[in-house]
């Protein structure tokens, strides 16, 4: 339970996690692009046949959805391995899986025709009108199903490596000082946090592999089906579980690196093992808020998922938000490039928290749903996110903790990233708040005083994101291979 050395951190998995995170960095800035090119194409500027639109749009969304979760159970795996001993075959077939995954993706898209959107909403990949073949609906959810496969492998080597390493789950999540006031020895925040995620991605993974699995069945086999209301109850349990794990897994990442610059090791009180537990119902519970606009829901359900919303972000306020301006405080931290997009990281999740929360209340979603506020607050979690750890890790694993704090070239790069991203991402809240609909190929003339500035933005975040990649890359590559030679 104690930390590794850097060649310790090799037989915990630290060269396939670095892999993962390059391959997830790259992966990022082509879907950056790929979203530049459709509010180019929104904006008139760059018009797009609506199907190819389509298309793009499922790659950008399916994308997305899944690199965040390539580089959160990166970030997992990684610093999980300086607490746990992690078999790293476990990880390098989850690589395998996922990437044999994107491949049939990627060819049912661009090959195939499929645009179903990420969420793979049921019936629809079997019901296209005659856009895409079924053959091709089946190509695209046994993309998911791989991907799917390899993300449960891996949370099922964690759950297994933490509870060989602390005697349990339960422990493992703090609950002997949670409950009882003593634990000895007290678990890190990061095995606490992985616990939790492990936990709740896993029941989301398996409620969406049996979906997918089910969808798949119910093309190639007559008399196959379920129904259309628990499928996408299960769809979207899956999906909203899956999307948050990525956010409480980067966020690992602050509890491990932000210590370097304070110089105070981030502990785990009784407050914290309680946030996080609270964390654990609380993903896997507030998934209703997705489905208000479904009057066929039971009445319950839908104000579970309404009030449960509004306390959704108290564990994440209190505990890794306040606790980081607390660590923070009069700590004399000189935070550089690593450091500033790792706050930045907090600071936009916890504000994408907020049009999240105006969402989830029945009255505002029924307007608000089906127009450009939710792009608004889900690109605000990721672009000023959960993306945003991403890119202060990579930049960390690169080249540590620099002294001297930001250079004249890091401000450049953080502020075009950070203008550009608090610009797209408020600018879709603004469209959305004049209803603007979101998923739509072409808008009206009217819309595209909303979609011109967007361009502009999205150029801003994209030139940000490039800089820092390309700023890690040299790092990366040579960290790796010292890495090996030290193994």
């Amino acid at each position: 339970m104690a930390s590794t050395t850097m060649a310790d951190r090799t037989v915990a998995g630290f060269e396939p996690a670095r892999l993962a995170l390059v391959l997830g960095g790259l992966v990022f800035l082509v879907m950056m692009l790929l979203g530049l090119l459709m509010k180019a194409s929104q904006a008139d500027l760059l018009p797009l046949d609506p199907r190819l639109f389509y298309e793009i749009m499922t790659a950008h969304g399916i994308g997305m959805v899944g690199t965040a979760g390539l580089t959160g159970i990166g970030i997992l795996w990684h610093f999980l391995g300086r607490h746990v001993t992690l078999d790293e075959r476990a990880f390098w077939a989850f690589l395998g899986l996922f990437l044999s995954g994107v491949v049939l993706i990627l060819g049912a898209i661009f090959l195939g025709g499929s645009a179903a959107a990420w969420t793979f909403l049921y019936p629809l990949p079997a019901v296209s009108g005659g856009v895409w073949s079924p053959n091709v609906a089946v190509l695209y959810l046994a993309g998911l199903a791989l991907v799917g496969v390899g993300f449960l492998l891996v949370h099922l080597e964690c759950a297994r490596a933490l509870r060989a390493a602390w005697g349990g789950l339960g422990r493992a999540l703090a609950w002997p000082l949670l409950f009882r006031g003593r634990q000895d020895p007290v678990p890190p925040p990061t095995v606490v946090a992985a616990a939790a995620v492990t936990i709740f991605d896993l029941l989301g993974l398996v409620f969406g592999a049996a979906v997918i699995l089910i969808s798949i069945l119910e093309i190639l086999l007559a008399g196959v089906g379920l129904d259309p209301l628990v499928a996408k109850n299960m769809i979207y349990f899956f999906g909203h579980v899956f999307i948050n794990a990525t956010i409480y897994m980067a966020v690992i990442a602050v509890y491990e690196i932000v210590p370097d610059y304070t110089g105070r090791r981030w502990k785990t009180s009784r407050v914290f093992a309680g946030a996080w537990s609270v964390v654990l119902l609380f993903v896997m519970a507030v998934y209703p808020h997705h489905l208000l606009q479904d009057t066929v829901m039971p009445a319950w359900a839908l104000v579970a998922g309404q009030v449960l919303s509004y306390g959704s972000a108290v564990p994440l306020v209190a505990v890794t938000t306040l606790g980081l301006l607390s660590y923070l405080y009069r700590s004399g931290a000189r935070l550089d490039l690593s450091a500033s997009l790792l706050v930045l990281g907090v600071a936009g999740w916890t504000a994408g928290v907020m049009p999240a929360w105006i969402d989830g209340i029945v009255a505002v979603n029924k307007v608000m749903h089906n127009t450009l506020w939710v792009p608004g607050h889900f690109h605000m979690y990721l672009i000023l996110g959960q993306v945003a750890m991403v890119w202060g890790t990579l930049s960390w694993l690169a080249h540590g903790r620099n002294v001297a704090g930001l250079s004249g070239g890091d401000r450049l790069l953080l502020g075009s990233y950070v203008v550009g991203g608090a610009g797209l991402t408020l600018g879709f809240l603004v469209a959305g708040a004049a209803s603007v609909p979101r998923r739509w190929a072409v808008h009206e003339p009217s819309w595209i005083v909303h979609d011109l500035p967007a361009v502009f933005f999205a150029i801003l975040v994209l030139v940000g994101a490039a800089g820092f990649f390309l700023r890690a890359l040299p790092g990366l590559l040579t960290a790796a291979g010292a890495t090996r030679e030290a193994g």
